[in-house]
């Protein structure tokens, strides 16, 4: 998958300024999908230049002028062929589980400092999932939601993040677990 996709899936919400994207992109689509504004923007760019997106320039008085970006009918095009072509599986990288892979030869202090922080940060993004998803769900039960929804996607990615981040807060605080109680025992002998 390309950032390509992404950008084009944030805009199935709705127009948006690229400041806006860069936020649906920090509170939603970042769960799945990073990316820094200077790429974002400059993908912006390039969806305008192959009409996957028009931009619409919006005159500010006190402000500078603002482009707004929204699908065209070729960008909903792209991610109904990109959905329906073949997806590749992904496994992600991360740093974290290279260290932990490292647990018997590495510093256990170092190990539990890196899983205390990440189990925070998984907190942290939790919390601000947690608030997208009453957000999204606008005081309804899920049922009532699906019911009346014409936005599905962004809730059910939303969900996967909460539930990425919930076990990875687990894990963390798990291992951390097993690495303090490997230590007792090697302190122990």
């Amino acid at each position: 998958m390309s950032l390509r996709h992404a950008v084009l899936a944030a805009l199935i919400q709705g127009e948006a300024s690229g400041y806006e994207l860069t936020k649906r992109f920090d509170v939603g689509v970042a769960n799945f999908w990073h990316s820094r504004p200077q790429q974002l923007y400059a993908e912006l760019t390039r969806l305008h230049g192959e009409g996957l997106v028009r931009a619409t320039e919006v005159v500010q008085e006190s402000r500078p002028t603002k482009r707004l970006y929204a699908l065209t009918d070729a960008g909903t095009q792209a991610l109904v062929d990109f959905a329906a072509g073949p997806l590749r599986p992904t496994n992600p990288r991360d740093e974290l589980t290279v260290a932990v892979q490292c647990a018997d030869v590495v510093e256990p202090e170092a190990l539990l400092a890196h899983l205390g922080r990440r189990a925070e940060e998984a907190r942290r993004k939790l919390d601000a999932l947690r608030r997208t998803e009453t957000s999204i769900l606008s005081g309804r039960d899920e049922g009532e939601f699906v019911r009346t929804t014409s936005h599905l996607g962004p809730y059910l990615t939303c969900r996967r993040g909460i539930r990425y981040e919930a076990e990875t807060e687990q894990w963390c605080v798990w291992a951390a677990g097993l690495i303090r109680a490997k230590r007792r025992a090697a302190q122990a002998s």
